[in-house]
């Protein structure tokens, strides 16, 4: 008898385990995507002082559209033709920080950046953004975004 209830603890111990299984893989996963949006995220903002859009080519939708700072709206093709003519105005651009949200196969990732202009006014400031990440066929691409200007805080 004693075989038997044994057999059947480890049988349910099995049971509970394969079933928790698809979550603890969901977590590493999660902690994954995190890290490779929050990645991409640094690689879009340094883009801007570099002009190199290789990277950003490759996670940004083709049909992504954005609102920038003066509330038009841009697409792919803007914000690629963009980071290429106008980083020269740019001597840093720099992520501070980011928060990565996950819906499903959707993520929400909400950050700033610093920046610092060689030409122009302010010198110094700051962007606030939304980007709406989706995982499509198992990659994750930027759909969305919204950016703001805020001032760069006092030291």
């Amino acid at each position: 008898m004693s075989k038997e209830i044994n057999v059947k603890k480890l049988f349910i111990v099995v049971v509970a385990g394969v079933m928790l299984l698809p979550l603890w893989g969901a977590d590493r996963n999660e902690q994954e995507s995190q890290r490779f949006i929050v990645e991409c995220e640094r690689k879009w903002a340094e883009s801007i002082a570099s002009g190199d859009t290789t990277q950003v080519e490759q996670f940004v939708a083709d049909d992504f559209l954005g609102v920038n700072t003066e509330g038009t709206l841009y697409d792919k093709a803007k914000a690629i033709s963009d980071t290429k003519h106008d980083f020269k105005d740019d001597a840093f651009n720099h992520v501070n920080e980011v928060k990565v949200r996950f819906f499903g196969d959707t993520a929400a990732a909400q950050g700033s950046e610093s920046w610092e202009r060689c030409t122009g006014e302010p010198k110094l400031g700051r962007f606030v953004w939304t980007d709406t990440w989706i995982r499509r066929n198992g990659r994750w691409q930027v759909v969305a975004a919204e950016d703001l200007t805020i001032p760069e805080p006092k030291k």
